[in-house]
């Protein structure tokens, strides 16, 4: 864990690199933004993860593509993204993050999120617990809360927002009685969020990829929470044939059918 955490505050200080310059935007082949500052973390994580772990293979937002029938074969494998929220980096609000995950037997077992503007750091690995950690201060252990019915805190994309979202707060309202708070947050820092018993779900009802969730959700799951599709199951790491996660609730502890407010 210390070496993976090493890895990813490296990273981080490549992003700081890139993000204190006049840097350019370009865009990829889904419309979505990429920098310098993407590329740089990418190769920081890769190389380091190669000498750390040269047997385990690694997949990341940058990699080229990598075929599912050689992906399906992985028992365990390194899943990334290098800068998770670049839209947020290009806004220069400081949300977002670096994603260290291993997958083993299509769960993710051990997690890093960094954000390196803030050096906020969270951390968690199977059966050990999720931690948090600011800057110069110590680790402290954190949990998801129970959802108070009459307090419902829900964190949400600062950039993805939309009409399913505004449809979602509007039924926790019509059917609770009370109007839910919203936390706005750019990258994994939602998920995150959960986990430190600061909000009680968040609902991604648009399209994001494996590697925007593994870390965080090592993180949550620790912490008591979980991701879960619509139909309550837990999100699986490569095991489909397309990298897209479905539809989700990233949720804290107790039973509650979030997909029923949709």
């Amino acid at each position: 864990m210390n070496s993976l955490i090493d890895i990813a505050k490296a990273a981080g200080a490549a992003i700081m690199q890139v993000y204190a310059t006049d840097f350019s935007v370009e865009k990829k082949d889904d419309n979505s933004p990429l920098t310098q500052a993407d590329l740089a973390a990418h190769y920081v994580i890769i190389n380091a993860l190669r000498v750390l772990t040269p047997n385990i293979p690694v997949l990341s937002e940058e990699s080229e593509n990598i075929d599912y029938e050689i992906r399906k074969e992985w028992q365990q494998y390194w899943l990334i993204d290098p800068l998770d929220g670049t839209r947020e980096f290009v806004k220069r609000n400081g949300e977002f993050t670096v994603n260290i995950a291993l997958i083993d037997g299509q769960q993710s077992v051990l997690g890093v999120v960094y954000a390196p503007v803030t050096e906020l750091l969270y951390f968690a690995s199977l059966a050990h617990g999720a931690f948090k950690q600011e800057a110069n201060k110590p680790a402290v252990q954190i949990h998801t809360k129970r959802l108070d019915v009459s307090k419902p805190i829900v964190a949400g994309s600062r950039s993805h927002s939309d009409e399913k979202m505004q449809r979602f707060m509007q039924h926790i309202q019509d059917k609770l009685g009370v109007k839910a708070e919203l936390i706005s947050m750019g990258s994994s820092l939602k998920i995150c969020l959960i986990a430190e018993g600061v909000a009680d779900v968040y609902p991604r009802l648009g399209p994001t990829s494996e590697w925007d969730t593994a870390a965080a959700h090592c993180v949550l799951t620790e912490a008591g929470g979980d991701i879960v599709d619509e139909a309550g199951l837990t999100l699986r790491y490569n095991s489909k044939r397309s990298l897209l996660n479905p539809y989700f609730f990233a949720k804290s502890s107790g039973d509650i059918n979030w997909a029923s407010y949709l």
